[in-house]
């Protein structure tokens, strides 16, 4: 199939960015192409001034005369098949009507070898995503997919490309977008999810082995930490951190794998969500609860946290530039403070993540929702989004006059990002390239190999070397009936069929039942368009305002999202249906109600088939002279 470049000059065919030399431009519609990818590209120099590409000229030799001499193959097995009914007296006409009806519509296929092929495609419900769920601008399947308040859905790359060419409209509809929503997109992350189990069930399906994924729910959760009835004023800021679950030490690298949480025999899992700091710091994830960086000057990092606290922070998904800490004035019991006074030093934490750099070992990174300038961060709560490594560090004068410290992350995990569709997690990419690194000073790069890397043959990511020796140990002590229990859970979950996981994921938060007429909210919450218009029945958008005889301006009211606190009393005055949403949902609803159907016709079938042989076996045991009592 023959795709031309994107608006960012990407070639839909083979996703790679041609040089101006291999870019050939249609002399009708002025659109860009690849040559190379081009089935039957200009052959001399003065072609290319007449060149037309496939689209406008409508011509394309190599593949006609096989696709209509398929076409006509299939009208005319169609023709005959449909004279066929005709033919037959023994139908009424109602009859008729209705298998022409199906012939038509492809519900009743001839016999064929392709027919169980069909039937799985048919089924596959990666099929049904792909259908409904498609980007208007790449027309690809939904990747990092934001929804407009008017119920459409785009990638994030693709909206953004959109707005930073000043459009302010929908693209599809030509609906004003707001101004929040265009400088902050959030991601549907229920979308996301509902892609990546999709892809997971074809990639299953073909024979691969079974790859599982957990989703953390609130029976997993871990308890809270403890705060006494005096402190429970001042919130959470004097309390006490619960018990550490996982069997880590303070000092350990990399992921935590399963064996070291013998709360739940899983591990901390790549886009869990903790309520706060002091709840991630339980799971090991990231320990101080108010630090940003944790580690040793001498030993490296081990984690980081993102949570807006510089506004140097650039954070773009899969790499970020993070700053370092210092240069602030904490002096008078003060624990954070915006402005900054004096220039940054790699020492301390900062000299730890210079030493993480230098030996290339892995840094868990998580993100908070006090970061609200990236498109990445959660909406509410700290999310750990895997591991990465540092690539370079330097200083320079950050926005604020002082110099900062600065570190270049690259996602390095085998699991994929909380906001991809992705089934599989990194592979090695090329590093940015960062226009500020002109004007630094102390650059620091890794010379040799990374103790953390990845592996060809086995086709993850590991240790090449052995990682750092900790300087405290920590006892296991697990629980093997508790992990019995873990492993039946899990052969329960495995056995539930891919439609039913996707229809508990589209669940509205208010009724968590599946989702009547779903809307999508700016902060990127699905909830049920009746339960969201009840929740606030009653309520007027403004009120008021005055006493006596004085008659002040009308105040408007806020109304906070059922699942956070963002404002969302401008979109309920004329709230959209996800229509893309609600075509997979019935999509997949019908196809559940078809397999039950087809169960419930095969057990009544065996029943009967029982039925019938039950008979027989009672009248041969009574002929059988060996049946017989002696």
């Amino acid at each position: 199939m023959e795709l031309p470049c994107d608006g960012a000059g990407i070639c839909m065919a083979c996703k790679n960015k041609p040089p101006n030399e291999e870019t050939l431009n249609c002399k009708t519609c002025a659109t860009p192409w690849h040559v190379t990818c081009l089935v039957s590209p200009p052959q001399e120099l003065a072609d290319t001034l007449q060149w037309e590409c496939p689209d406008c000229s409508m011509t394309n030799p190599p593949s006609t005369s096989a696709v209509a001499a398929g076409r006509s193959e299939e009208a005319g097995e169609l023709i005959a098949s449909i004279r066929k009914i005709e033919d037959d007296k023994s139908l009424t006409e109602q009859e008729k009507a209705k298998k022409r009806q199906k012939l038509l519509s492809g519900a009743a296929a001839g016999p064929s070898p392709s027919d169980g092929d069909e039937k799985k495609e048919k089924n596959d419900v990666l099929d049904i995503l792909d259908k409904e769920l498609t980007c208007s601008f790449c027309m690809q399947m939904l990747d990092r997919p934001v929804t407009t308040p008017c119920g459409h859905n785009f990638c994030l790359k693709c909206f953004q490309r959109w707005i930073g060419q000043g459009k302010r409209t929908c693209a599809y509809c030509r609906v004003q977008i707001p101004p929040k929503m265009a400088s902050q997109p959030r991601i549907n992350s229920t979308l996301v999810i509902a892609i990546r189990m999709a892809r997971m069930s074809r990639s299953s399906n073909a024979g691969g082995a079974p790859k599982v994924y957990h989703f953390v729910h609130n029976q997993n959760r871990p308890d809270i930490a403890y705060t006494t009835e005096r402190a429970k004023r001042a919130g959470k800021a004097n309390a006490c951190s619960g018990k550490i679950f996982v069997t880590v030490p303070p000092d350990h690298f990399g992921p935590i794998p399963a064996e070291n949480d013998p709360e739940r025999n899983m591990g901390v899992l790549v886009g869990e969500i903790w309520e706060d700091r002091l709840a991630c710091r339980q799971w090991g994830a990231h320990l101080p609860h108010v630090a940003g960086i944790a580690g040793q000057s001498t030993h490296g990092s081990q984690s980081v946290a993102l949570s807006g606290g510089y506004l140097d922070d650039e954070d773009h998904g899969e790499w970020f530039l993070y700053t370092g800490s210092g240069g602030r004035d904490l002096s008078g019991n003060k624990r954070t403070n915006k402005d900054q006074s004096f220039d940054q030093k790699f020492d301390k934490m900062n000299e730890a993540l210079r030493v993480s750099c230098l030996k290339g070992y892995p840094v868990r990174v998580v993100r908070s929702h006090k970061e609200k300038r990236s498109s990445y961060a959660p909406e509410t709560g700290v999310r750990y989004d895997g591991v990465y490594r540092i690539e370079k560090c330097w200083r320079n004068n950050g926005i604020q006059g002082f110099k900062v410290c600065r570190y270049l992350f690259v996602r390095c995990d085998n699991e994929p990002a909380p906001w991809t569709s992705d089934v599989q997690g990194d592979r090695p990419r090329a590093l940015p390239v960062i226009k500020e690194l002109k004007n630094a000073i102390d650059i620091t790069e890794r010379k040799g190999s990374p103790s953390w890397d990845y592996d060809e043959e086995k086709s993850c990511w590991m240790w090449k070397k052995p990682p750092p020796v900790s300087k405290k140990r920590v006892a296991d002590s697990g629980d093997p009936e508790d992990s019995k229990v873990m492993r039946t859970i899990k052969r329960q979950r495995q056995n539930v069929s891919v439609r039913e996981k996707l229809l508990k994921e589209f669940s509205c938060q208010i009724c968590r039942k599946v989702m009547v007429c779903p809307i999508t909210t700016p902060c990127a919450h699905n909830f049920c368009k009746a339960c969201l218009e009840g929740a606030f029945a009653g309520q007027s958008f403004t009120r008021q305002r005055g006493q006596g005889r004085r008659t002040l301006r009308v105040q408007k009211n806020v109304m906070k999202c059922p699942s956070c606190i963002i404002d969302i009393a401008d979109f309920l005055q004329n709230p959209q249906v996800n229509r893309e949403l609600m075509g997979v949902i019935e999509s997949l609803q019908r196809q559940a109600e078809e397999e039950k159907m087809d169960e419930n016709s095969e057990g009544c079938s065996e029943e009967i088939d029982n039925a019938i042989e039950q008979p027989d076996l009672v009248s041969d045991a009574v002929n059988d002279p060996i049946a017989e009592e002696p």
